[in-house]
């Protein structure tokens, strides 16, 4: 009979061994690219804004730069499957979801700020190379650099304002549990570069009238319309295309648009103006709309200002601008240079689409760069 019993109990045991394995071996296998991205989270410098005297501008304060990489599948096909999203709430609900594998469905919150500025520029090298450079004006905020390796699509590098996640105003992804929270990241770039070369960056359009797409299609947000052109879109015609199958959807309260070039030199712009898509060629984007008619010239007086300097060194080279002359254009046009208002340009970005390399300058310190590059 104890022979018996401990043959029973051994049995038991054993049984609860092979399911704790099995559960651990499931759990591994939901989770592990999640995790693996989670735990490449890292912290690149503290960085603050200073003046023209080298001096911290202490209202600006102090914000964090990280990078992080994913290689795998992120969700983003079965994102677009399941119709995409319409707002920042539901994108939340399918990105909660998806980095929960399903265990956990309560709503978050999401980001609802608005009114940054931004530039973009692109123009050719002496040595025939594609360029673009890209300002992202906006208040203070903790940043990353998402590097993407998707199983269908195409490696890009993205930056991302942290501020937009919506996990709240001291939050930074440091810990493993905040780390993975931050794989979010992915659904909400403002700007970046895939390995074909392709530059996609969002900028206020100059009024807060949203766009709203309502067809059958499925839905995109303006960041998550963003990834799509990463992932997928090899070059300019592509990208126009591939928006053109999808109903736009304003993120943050405001009106979108999205500055787009390519390694074979064209670049336009996209807009949205009464619920209808256009498209209109050119090699500066600052806040203000570029289509003819309704909206034509709507914006800031500064984006006027920023979009002609930027236009006129670029006339004035015959559209030929080295690395170190867009650099130097960004610069031109960043924050600093304006007086009686609260941003900062938080980071400036010159892309070589060409040779798919990416420089960063963060919170106008053009003497330091962070730089990375995508090697096919």
């Amino acid at each position: 009979m104890k022979r018996n019993k401990k043959k029973t109990a051994s049995m038991i045991a054993t049984v609860i061994l092979v399911i704790v394995i099995g559960v651990f071996i499931a759990g591994y296998a939901m989770f592990h690219e999640k995790l693996q991205a989670a735990q490449t989270v890292k912290k690149i410098d503290s960085l603050y804004a200073k003046d023209d005297a080298g001096n911290i501008m202490e209202t600006k304060g102090e914000h964090e730069i990280y990078k992080m990489e994913y290689r795998g599948d992120y969700g983003f096909t079965a994102f677009l499957e399941q119709g995409g999203a319409t707002d920042s709430d539901e994108m939340a609900k399918y990105i909660t979801n998806f980095l929960s594998n399903g265990f956990y469905k309560k709503k978050v919150s999401a980001s609802n700020e608005r009114d940054f500025g931004c530039s973009t520029i692109s123009a050719q090298s002496p040595t025939g190379n594609q360029l673009c450079g890209r300002n992202y004006d906006w208040e203070p905020c903790n940043a990353m650099i998402v590097h993407t390796v998707p199983k269908e699509g195409y490696e890009s590098y993205s930056t991302v304002c942290l501020d937009f996640l919506g996990f709240g105003e001291d939050w930074k992804p440091e810990g493993l549990m905040n780390q993975y929270m931050s794989l979010a990241a992915i659904y909400v770039p403002l700007d970046g570069m895939n390995e074909m070369g392709l530059c996609v960056a969002d900028l206020v359009a100059g009024n807060e009238i949203e766009t709203h797409q309502q067809t059958e299609k499925a839905d995109l947000t303006t960041t998550t319309a963003i990834r799509l052109l990463l992932d997928c879109a090899g070059n300019v015609e592509e990208a126009v295309d591939l928006l053109s199958q999808y109903d736009m959807n304003s993120d943050i309260g405001t009106a979108h648009h999205l500055s787009i070039s390519d390694a074979d030199g064209n670049s336009v712009v996209v807009e949205y103006v009464d619920e209808k898509m256009k498209v209109t060629e050119t090699s500066v984007v600052t806040n203000h709309y570029l289509t003819e008619g309704k909206y034509y010239d709507v914006g800031s007086e500064q984006s006027h200002e920023r979009y002609d300097l930027l236009t006129q060194n670029l006339r004035k080279s015959d559209g030929i601008m080295s690395l170190y002359e867009i650099k130097k254009n960004l610069s031109g046009v960043a924050q600093s240079n304006f007086s009686g208002n609260e941003e900062i340009t938080v980071w400036s970005i010159v892309y070589d689409k060409t040779n798919l390399t990416i420089d960063y300058y963060f919170t106008e310190d053009y003497g330091r760069t962070d730089s990375f590059e995508i090697k096919r």
